[in-house]
């Protein structure tokens, strides 16, 4: 085979190897990516968004995404979870990371599902042990915001907005399902009160 002057070692790069190619596996009822050579299955399967309503006293902690999707915009420290973390863990992590703050979690408050991106959503209520909170890496700022303070136009997501409006519904209270996403009544509801 001759060599090949637009790889960067002059060589050819071979025949391509590894998953490749999306069929049905055997056993399977959707299309995955699979290898034809060996049969291996690369599943892919939907990220574990992990975070939190952290608050001191009457504020609520809230991040400036300095980091896109949706850069510039306000939202609740939160992020992919890691391998061999739990849930709590990374959320506790995700505090750290975006706002410097250490939290403790008191209970899970919210679950979302948003299938048209592949990611759940599992928003903890939690406590800032400090409101000493400083900017991480993904923030532009931070701030601990009164509810009538928090910039509701400004919010990155959609699920910030659910999380904030869930968390003040359960104020005072310690036992309670977590919710899931607001059914289209529940968000109309929502915009009038804005």
């Amino acid at each position: 085979m001759p060599d090949d002057p637009s790889s960067p070692s002059g060589l050819s790069p071979g025949p391509v190897k590894g998953p490749r190619l999306r069929t049905v596996p055997p056993g399977e009822d959707r299309e995955r990516l699979t290898c034809p050579d060996c049969g291996y299955i690369a599943y892919q399967n939907p990220l574990i968004v992990v975070g939190s309503v952290a608050t001191w006293e009457d504020r609520i902690l809230l991040c400036r995404r300095a980091i896109e999707p949706r850069k510039g915009y306000w939202t609740l420290p939160a992020g992919f979870m890691e391998e061999r973390e739990s849930t709590m863990e990374g959320a506790a992590r995700e505090a750290w990371e975006e706002a410097r703050a250490k939290i403790a979690i008191d209970s899970l408050l919210a679950v979302y599902d948003i299938p048209r991106i592949s990611q759940v959503q599992l928003i903890f209520r939690a406590r800032l042990l400090s409101p000493d909170v400083s900017a991480g890496p993904e923030s532009q700022e931070v701030g601990l915001f009164r509810w009538e303070e928090i910039p509701w136009d400004d919010l990155a997501f959609p699920t910030v907005q659910w999380a904030l409006r869930e968390h003040r519904s359960r104020l005072g209270l310690q036992d309670f399902a977590p919710a899931v996403n607001p059914t289209p009544d529940v968000l109309a509801q929502w915009e009038r009160m804005l």
